[in-house]
């Protein structure tokens, strides 16, 4: 097994000072490497592929708290509906009414985090603040339609660049639009406090920068497996 404990336990020292959760990213991983990391105290686990993720649920201890955090097609959400905790990347209305409705059917609340786009690459998802805006202000017009999501946070993915600067840039323009989307649709709800940001490269500055969500996958489990 290629995991990483000290790595594993390096994360959670930095996380620690910001209150700050980590997401163990174990796409293309075998379960074993995932109850190595459940056996050290993790619970938290982030899939990108939906019948991967569906796999490993059903062979992995019940307790396991499951976020998807790739691209994800209305069509897959039944899948993954009785069981995911959080689904990181809801960019767009059609999409949060598709969950809101499969969850309905198992008598469930799914967490939602709206993905925007806040990268210099066009290949990464995700909407602009515009379409971001469109999206709340259609759920906040009928939330009675939505009782079986609850939008607890954002999402976004800086440009994949050795440019902190720019990084850093990157996630605090989407901490001062989380900043801004509170107050102006959650004043008071408590549960919309997740910025889901940082990655095994650029998590430190993240943390900086509001992140209450880091999502690292090589740093522990090593790269990722491409030929499965």
């Amino acid at each position: 097994m290629a995991i990483n404990i000290n790595a594993y336990q390096e994360v959670l020292s930095r996380l620690k000072p910001y209150n700050a959760r980590l997401v163990a990213v174990s796409k293309t991983k075998p379960a074993e490497d995932i109850a190595a990391f459940y056996a050290a105290g993790q619970r938290i686990f982030g899939e990108n592929y939906v019948q991967e993720l569906v796999d490993k649920q059903a062979v992995l201890p019940a307790d396991i708290e499951w976020h998807f955090i790739g691209h994800l097609q209305s069509n897959k959400v039944k899948y993954m509906a009785p069981f995911v905790h959080t689904i990181h990347a809801v960019d767009s209305l059609k999409l949060l009414q598709e969950i809101n409705k499969q969850a309905a059917k198992h008598q469930r609340v799914i967490n939602c985090l709206l993905q925007v786009h806040i990268a210099a690459e066009e290949t990464k998802f995700g909407m602009d603040e515009q379409e971001l805006q469109q999206l709340l202000a259609a759920w906040n017009s009928r939330q009675s339609d939505f009782a079986h999501v609850r939008i607890a946070g954002m999402m976004g993915m800086a440009t994949n660049t050795t440019n902190e600067t720019q990084v850093r840039q990157e996630f605090h323009q989407l901490h001062q639009l989380f900043g801004s989307v509170k107050t102006t649709f959650f004043n008071t709800q408590d549960y919309f406090r997740e910025l889901s940001i940082g990655m095994s490269a650029d998590y430190t500055i993240a943390l900086e920068e509001g992140s209450t969500l880091v999502r690292i996958g090589s740093l522990l489990f090593g790269e990722r497996n491409y030929n499965q």
